[in-house]
């Protein structure tokens, strides 16, 4: 599979799904049972995923921040409105 379509499947996965994969993942390394490639495989798959939940955080992150920005801008803009319409 190329990588633009591995991102592509990767996309298309809820926060959730990758978090039971990867939760699968360090449930297998941690069981002690895979070869070292098998090792390696999946540890280089969970790093991947990793990164993936990461930048979906930071992503919502941003966009909370985003969001509380306007709130505490309306807010503002508020006040000066109505400490205008006093004056």
């Amino acid at each position: 599979m190329a990588d633009n379509e591995e991102l592509k499947v990767a996309s298309e996965k809820s926060f959730r799904q990758e978090m039971t994969e990867l939760d699968g993942i360090v449930s297998k390394l941690e069981g002690n049972s895979l070869e070292l490639e098998e090792s390696l495989t999946c540890y280089e798959q969970g790093v991947k995923l990793l990164g993936d939940l990461r930048s979906r955080l930071d992503k919502a992150q941003q966009k909370v921040d985003t969001l509380m920005g306007e709130l505490e801008k309306n807010d503002t803009d508020e006040e000066v409105d109505t400490t205008l319409h006093k004056a």
